[in-house]
């Protein structure tokens, strides 16, 4: 099963892309996470990061990029159906063996609803880490 994750590109450079993943209780894998009290598991948010990461790489040769390692991964906020995820991939370096390292950054984005004024955007950290994106070894 393939799944796409970024349902907005908001800014896209060379350098940095923002896309937006909107989370909803239709998404499949939230039957079984966590069926009382669903949120978007962790890794699908590190995989939001690499989709992204993918984007922006796009042009700089080979497409077929994998996530390589994960350094300093700190996760906060959950993300609930009805809210978005907010993903802010920065290019760092590229490095000699054609691997990229990059920084992200996933926000919770909540709705303002007319009778909950403190559901206002939050801004609040999902999930932040350093990781690397490189091309698929062959043999």
């Amino acid at each position: 099963m393939k799944f796409i994750l970024l349902d907005d590109i908001l800014e896209q450079t060379p350098d940095r892309i923002v896309v937006l993943k909107q989370v909803s209780l239709a998404e499949e894998y939230l039957a079984d996470h966590f069926p009382t009290f669903p949120v978007m598991p962790g890794v699908l948010m590190i995989e939001t990061m690499v989709q992204a990461a993918r984007r922006m790489l796009g042009d700089r040769g080979d497409a077929r990029l994998v996530l390589g390692e994960v350094k300093a991964l700190k996760f906060g906020s959950m993300v609930r159906p009805g809210e978005t995820l907010e993903v802010e991939v920065t290019l760092l370096k590229s490095l000699e063996d054609g691997s990229y390292a990059c920084k992200g950054i996933g926000r919770v984005r909540r709705i303002r609803s007319e009778e909950n004024e403190t559901s206002l955007p939050t801004g609040e950290t999902a999930v932040s880490g350093r990781f690397t994106m490189r091309p698929i070894r062959k043999g």
